[in-house]
C-alpha cells in the first residue's frame, strides 16, 4: 500500500516539476515545429528531476502491482491527479474551485475506504489465452491510435485518452503476469507495444484536444478494466464481507479524479496582477 501511493506521489509530483522545466525552457524564434525544444527542456534541471520522479514512480508501480490487487493500484495512480493539484495550487499559485478541494477530499477518502477493504493479491498465473489477448488489445491500442487522430477535436481527445488508458492498463495487468525473463513470452511484447503506445496516444491527445477530456478517458480506461482482469482472472479478492466497501472506496476515487481530470497536464501559473498605472 506505501509503494502505490508513493507511486502516486511521485507521478503527481512529476507533472508539476515537468510543467515547471518546460516553461522555464528558453522559447523557440519563428513558426511550425520547434525541432530544438526537447534539448532546451532536458537542459532544465526541474524537467530532468520530473523524469527522474516519473522513473521511481514507476518502480515503485511494480512493486505495488506484484503485492497489492490491481484495483488498489490503479485507483492509486489515478489519485496522483490530486496530489498534482495540490502542488499545483501551491507551486504554480494554480487556482483551485472549491468543487476541486473537495473533490481531494473525495480521493482520499475512497482510498482510505479501498485500504480498509482491500484483501491480498490474487495468485492465479492467468491463462495461455489472457497472455494472447493482452498483446492483441496492445495492437489495438495502436489501431485505435490511428482512427482517432482521424476525429474531430473533443472525440478525437476522448479516444485517444481512453486508448492511452487501455494501453497503460494492458502494462498494469502484464507486470502481474510476468514470471521471469521470458522472451517467448506473448506478456513481454503487450507491456512493450501496451505502453509504447499509451505514451504517444496521451502526449497526442494533450497535445491536439481538451486536456480534460483526454485525462478522463485515460484514468477510465487505465482503472476499470484492469480492475475486472484482477478480480475475474487473477484472483484479487477483498477482505472477507468487505466487498461492498472495496467497490464504493474504487468507485468514489476514481470519481474524484475524473473531477481533477484538467491536472492530467499540469495548469499555468496564474497570472500575477498589474498594477496600476
Amino acid at each position: 500500500m506505501i509503494c502505490a501511493l508513493a507511486s502516486s506521489v511521485c507521478f503527481g509530483a512529476a507533472s508539476v516539476l515537468q510543467a515547471m522545466g518546460a516553461r522555464a525552457a528558453a522559447p523557440g524564434t519563428g513558426g511550425g515545429v520547434d525541432v530544438a525544444l526537447m534539448w532546451r527542456v532536458l537542459r532544465q534541471w526541474r524537467y530532468l528531476a520530473g523524469l527522474g520522479m516519473d522513473g521511481l514512480g514507476f518502480v515503485l508501480q511494480i512493486v505495488a502491482l506484484r503485492t497489492l490487487p490491481i484495483y488498489m493500484v490503479g485507483a492509486a495512480l489515478a489519485a496522483s491527479l490530486a496530489v498534482t493539484a495540490v502542488i499545483a495550487s501551491r507551486v504554480l499559485k494554480a487556482r483551485l474551485s472549491r468543487v476541486e478541494w473537495w473533490a481531494v477530499a473525495v480521493v482520499c477518502a475512497g482510498l482510505a475506504m479501498l485500504a480498509l477493504a482491500s484483501g491480498k493479491e490474487g495468485h492465479r498465473d492467468g491463462s495461455e489465452a489472457l497472455r494472447w489477448a493482452l498483446l492483441g488489445i496492445s495492437f489495438g491500442v495502436l489501431l485505435l491510435g490511428v482512427v482517432g487522430g482521424r476525429l474531430t477535436e473533443r472525440p478525437r481527445a476522448l479516444v485517444l485518452g481512453l486508448g492511452a488508458g487501455f494501453g497503460f492498463g494492458v502494462v498494469e495487468v502484464a507486470v502481474r503476469l510476468i514470471d521471469g525473463v521470458d522472451f517467448a513470452d506473448p506478456v513481454w511484447y503487450a507491456l512493450l507495444v501496451g505502453g509504447g503506445a499509451a505514451f504517444v496516444l496521451l502526449t497526442s491527445a494533450l497535445q491536439r484536444g481538451s486536456v480534460t477530456t483526454a485525462t478522463a478517458g485515460a484514468v477510465l480506461g487505465e482503472t476499470v478494466g484492469p480492475a475486472i482482469v484482477g478480480v475475474a482472472w487473477l484472483g484479487d479478492r477483498t477482505r472477507e464481507g468487505l466487498d461492498w466497501l472495496a467497490i464504493v472506496g474504487f468507485a468514489v476515487a476514481v470519481a474524484g479524479s475524473l473531477t481533477l481530470a484538467r491536472f492530467g497536464e499540469a495548469p499555468a501559473p496564474a497570472p500575477e496582477p498589474v498594477a496600476p498605472s
